[in-house]
């Protein structure tokens, strides 16, 4: 028996590879289906099944395309419906993959058809649970994303509590937790670093998994402080769902260098958004003016994902050399499937071209400090959590997820000093800003990092229990 776990860190995500006497089963594949392919090629073995814990509303699963490749059978638990052929599982029915079993255990409640599998060794021992966004190391997946008119977060919150004390904590101590995500997703709260755990682990550490929990306490600690879901989330659901383009044919379409000439001809004709994946430092010195800035060596599906609202819209990218197929790869894991073609040559040709570029200043912590003693307007873009925790006095604050419906609430005649944590952000946010107008705008470098270095006040949230 052969267990791998395939974790892509920028959507802090896990699929599984399992393998038994030249069998495979994947679980919650990644969009792009060719590392199982021929992991299970290398090895001599075919991909019998795909099993999906629920429609994932955070990425869009490769599952339609990889049955497509190998013939595989699509595997959802109870209550899914699909536009595509797959197998409906029945609560504890048992699949065969060589020597082991899967058994299903329905675990609604982050979803109605939400599944947890159960792997049972050569002996028949209970060995390992691939809990999906059920139970994650350090917290339970959130249960607010498949609210119907008759069906609430509470009672979804419900069904979590039942379907985790009934399927899951029953379960031996010993049994290996694989879950779907780790920290830096948004479909937990409080998701653990390690991305695989143990059971008894997590029923004495998870705050979820408490024995004396009522099922109202349950409810109550497990919705508080959820922040409301990306954009995206509802609409990559939907495309799980209802299918999507192959994605060799979307990599096909994007991947297309073009000339500043071509490039800027489809930017007008198409209205495309033009999407810089640089480094944000390269950004600030030039880019095509009122192209948006999110850096691939950031957050960068899940940023996309929470900006830019139409799956559709027509994209066209400034990319690292050699970094174009990357870049259109991980849009198309969260759903952006319109990518036309990139910037060959980069600024570089663009500049040559004659084409003009624009800029947005960015200056260190210590010159920041220096201004903020002459009354200049400052901009947190920073999470609520991040700037309850600790923020500069008496400065504007709003998310960077929110930066389109709060874009009200500052003046484009102002100028602006914008900050996040580290820098990667506040460029980000600036970036949007001067496309739309916003002309003046200074990035401060290094972020709230390097701003908590200096000798400016800083406001610290303190907990009203320890107060005297």
């Amino acid at each position: 028996m052969k267990i791998e776990q395939i974790y892509t860190s920028c959507l802090a995500q896990g699929a599984y590879y399992i393998e038994s006497k030249g069998e495979v089963a994947i679980i919650d594949p990644l969009r792009e289906t060719k590392a199982y392919i021929e992991k299970a090629k290398a090895n001599n073995a075919k991909i019998t099944y795909v099993f999906e814990t629920h429609f994932h509303a955070d990425f869009v699963s490769g599952h339609i395309d990889l049955a497509k490749a190998t013939g595989a059978t699509i595997v959802f638990g109870p209550n899914a419906t699909t536009s595509y052929d797959i197998y409906n599982a029945k609560d504890e029915e048992v699949f065969t993959i060589g020597d082991i079993k899967i058994k299903v255990l329905h675990t609604p409640g982050h979803t109605l058809e939400s599944t947890t599998y159960l792997l049972l060794d050569e002996n028949g021992k209970e060995h390992a649970i691939f809990s999906g966004d059920t139970l994650f190391l350090g917290d339970v997946g959130r249960p607010d994303l498949a609210i119907k008119s008759d069906l609430t977060k509470e009672d979804l919150a419900g069904m979590l509590y039942d379907s985790l004390r009934t399927k899951i904590m029953t379960l031996p101590d010993d049994v290996i937790v694989y879950p779907a995500h780790g920290a830096g997703s948004a479909c937990g709260k409080n998701l653990s670093k390690e991305t695989v755990g143990i059971l008894g682990e997590q029923k004495k550490t998870n705050y979820a998994l408490r024995a004396d929990m009522t099922k109202e306490e349950f409810v109550k600690e497990v919705l508080d402080g959820i922040a409301p879901p990306p954009q995206y989330f509802s609409k990559n659901a939907m495309m799980n769902k209802s299918g999507y383009t192959s994605f060799e044919n979307v990599l096909k379409k994007g991947n297309i260098p073009l000339t500043p000439e071509a490039f800027e001809a489809i930017a007008n004709e198409e209205h495309a958004l033009v999407l810089d994946v640089r480094h944000q430092k390269d950004f600030l010195e030039a880019h095509i003016p009122n192209s948006v800035f999110i850096g691939l060596h950031g957050g960068f599906a899940p940023w996309v994902g929470a900006l830019i609202t139409d799956l559709q819209q027509p994209i066209l990218l400034v990319v690292p050399e050699g970094k174009s197929a990357e870049a259109i790869t991980r849009l198309s894991r969260v759903g952006y499937d319109n990518t036309l073609g990139y910037l060959e040559g980069g600024i570089n040709a663009w500049n040559a071209s004659g084409r003009e570029t624009d800029s947005i200043a960015s200056i260190s912590a210590e010159e920041f400090a220096t201004r903020f003693k002459n009354d200049i307007n400052v901009l947190d873009v920073r999470k609520d959590g991040e700037y309850k925790a600790k923020h500069i006095e008496d400065v504007q604050h709003f998310a960077l997820d929110y930066i389109n419906e709060n874009m009200h609430e500052i003046d484009p005649d102002t100028e602006y000093h914008i900050h996040c944590a580290g820098g990667y952000r506040s460029v980000i946010a600036a970036s949007i800003l001067k496309a739309r107008g916003f002309h003046k705008v200074i990035d401060v470098a290094g972020g709230f990092g390097a701003i908590k270095k200096t000798d400016l006040p800083l406001t610290e949230f303190v907990c009203p229990s320890t107060l005297s």
